[in-house]
């Protein structure tokens, strides 16, 4: 790290404190040619890559603005659609990756979705998995009232067996010719 008075190459790091939310971590740093002291701040970027190929930072405002549309006349508020987009990117960063495909950050939507508004899931899966009519409704209404006599202990893992089963069905569906 050059120091940013002196342009020396070398600094020494006095102190670190992970910053607010837990994404980053500051570093107070000293200068050992000059002594003066400067901060720096260091996060691991996260980055989304789109079905075009492009890459842009992951944003929690761009996840809660894309939910929001689908929690329109809901009774949502600003601070439930933060938690989601917080939910959201803890999930997409207990993955491991520093590169993570805009259909994964879907999936990692419908979960917590699901659990904050049952109408706004519906709305958001329906054009995130591009249902086709009624019956795709349906199954998907059929399947939030079989969780919920599940109870709240069972729901996760039928929940993700579920989900890799439709997911399973999109991939077909757009690979057959």
């Amino acid at each position: 790290m050059h120091c940013p008075f002196c342009r020396h190459t070398d600094s020494r790091v006095v102190d670190s404190r992970s910053d607010g939310d837990g994404t980053s971590i500051r570093r107070r740093r000293q200068c050992p040619e000059c002594g003066k002291r400067f901060t720096t701040a260091e996060t691991v970027t996260l980055t989304v890559v789109k079905r075009n190929g492009v890459t842009e930072p992951f944003s929690r405002a761009k996840v809660a603005s894309g939910v929001r549309k689908a929690c329109q006349g809901r009774p949502v508020s600003e601070d439930d659609l933060a938690l989601l987009a917080q939910a959201v990117e803890e999930a997409v960063r207990a993955s491991g990756c520093a590169e993570i495909g805009s259909h994964d950050v879907g999936l990692a939507i419908l979960g917590p979705l699901r659990d904050l508004d049952e109408i706004a899931y519906l709305r958001f899966a329906s054009v995130y998995r591009a249902y086709e009519g009624l019956e795709d409704f349906e199954a998907e209404i059929a399947l939030l009232r079989a969780e919920r006599e599940l109870g709240p202990d069972l729901r996760t893992g039928r929940r993700e067996a579920a989900g890799r089963e439709r997911d399973r069905a999109d991939e077909l569906s757009t690979t057959s010719p």
